[in-house]
């Protein structure tokens, strides 16, 4: 098997019949941290969105490889079998359903198989522990009542305990203090590894001074204009997307 987790060729989605993405090529491979920064509107959350295979965005033209299997046509659920994983930019409060058991069931459906109780219950106090959460947001119900940087926290600790090969983080950054970033920052690391990749998409260069991303990707009016290494992130905190904007004309 190749080394290329991640492939997107010539990917076109509409929203309600406009087009957004237009003709957007990427590719990761496994060990890499992707970031994709853009303005309000570049397209950025269609996305984490089409990739998901969220039915809102259609996708009109272009094709989505991951470890060499096309899913272009496979639904949200069987993606995430695969090992896709988005935290949501804006998540869900789901009453009546605690943290611990949307996690556990999360689990045992990506997995495909019953889980060890006493297994998953260390994993998840020892990831909470990492992420500075109170052990008693586990027995809370899914994002009721949730800050927003707790419900950033929770979705990082569901990629912790889902393990995917594929992390797709949507403005997870959004909202948070300097310490909340930080500490998202070290659950981005602990789930990094050289069998794993990560497409981080954000419009603010902070989780920057404590990430170290591969490769940075300038989103601009539904095309990726410009690809770098992190300094590029410097770059758009300095100038802005001004300079981007003609290339995507």
């Amino acid at each position: 098997m190749s080394e290329v987790l991640l492939n997107i060729n010539g990917l076109k989605t509409a929203v309600e019949g406009k087009e957004i993405l237009k003709g957007l090529d990427l590719k990761i491979n496994k060990g890499e941290i992707h970031v994709i920064m853009g303005p309000n509107g570049a397209g950025k959350s269609t996305l984490a969105n089409t990739l998901m295979a969220h039915p809102k965005y259609e996708r009109v033209e272009g094709d989505i490889t991951f470890e060499d299997e096309d899913i272009t046509e496979l639904k949200t659920d069987e993606r995430a079998k695969k090992g896709l994983f988005l935290s949501f930019q804006h998540p869900e409060e789901v009453p009546g359903i605690t943290v611990e058991n949307f996690i556990r069931s999360a689990k045992i459906a990506k997995d495909g198989q019953l889980i060890k109780f006493l297994k998953f219950d260390k994993d998840l106090k020892n990831n909470m522990k990492e992420l500075k959460m109170d052990q008693e947001y586990a027995k809370r119900y899914l994002n009721v009542g949730f800050s927003g940087g707790e419900k950033k926290k929770n979705e990082i600790l569901q990629m912790l305990m889902l393990n995917p090969k594929l992390a797709i983080l949507d403005e997870t950054d959004s909202g948070l203090d300097i310490d909340a970033i930080r500490v998202v920052s070290e659950g981005i690391k602990m789930y990094a590894n050289g069998e794993n990749g990560v497409l981080i998409i954000t419009h603010n260069t902070k989780i920057l001074e404590n990430l170290k991303a591969d490769y940075v990707h300038v989103l601009v009016n539904g095309k990726i204009v410009k690809t770098g290494d992190a300094s590029l992130a410097d770059e758009i905190e300095k100038n802005g997307y001004e300079a981007f904007k003609a290339e995507a004309m």
